[in-house]
């Protein structure tokens, strides 16, 4: 059956790319490398734009994106551990280290660079499913809302949401006071 076009309605294209900063936040944090997360968003549009007739209407559009690039995330992880080819360090981005969005008061911009890089160094700890929890908690998402992204139940979810977050509160306890 088709969907009758209406003129108002956002294209579903259109309806995706109102959320890639999020999923390029979320893809930056799974891979800790710039160029990888923008090829790891490419993939998930790429997916998401193949599988639009599986995308129910009504539903929510960001969770059914993030749970996509998540997939994509892993496919790649389990394709990188079976390929004799070496890929370079995931802490290396490849950048110049010139952080953009950090602009103003060199001390001011110094204190942003310590902090910024405590909080990816904590991120960094956790597991892959544990950032990935703590980084959809962020984002907005509810408790269930994270297990269908993740495939898993809730359970399990709140579970690695608090042990992870007991890994971030021990990393980060010196900005507790």
């Amino acid at each position: 059956m088709r969907r009758p076009s209406r003129e108002s309605e956002p294209s579903f294209g259109v309806e995706l790319l109102a959320h890639a900063d999020a999923l390029y936040n979320f893809a930056r944090y799974l891979t800790r490398d710039a160029a990888l997360a923008e090829d790891l968003v490419q993939d998930a549009f790429a997916r998401a734009l193949d599988a639009q007739a599986q995308f129910s209407l009504g539903t929510n559009l960001k969770a059914w994106l993030f749970r996509i690039l998540r997939n994509a995330f892993l496919d790649r992880r389990r394709r990188e551990r079976k390929s004799p080819v070496e890929f370079r360090d995931a802490d290396d981005d490849g950048g110049d280290g010139k952080d953009v969005w950090l602009r103003g008061d060199i001390e001011l911009d110094r204190l942003r660079s310590l902090v910024v890089s405590d909080i990816e160094s904590a991120l960094g700890r956790l597991s892959d499913d544990g950032r990935a929890v703590v980084l959809l908690d962020l984002e907005g998402f509810t408790e269930t809302e994270i297990a269908k992204v993740m495939d898993t139940a809730v359970g399990t979810v709140k579970s690695r949401l608090a042990r992870a977050r007991a890994v971030l509160r021990e990393a980060l306890q010196e900005y507790a006071k």
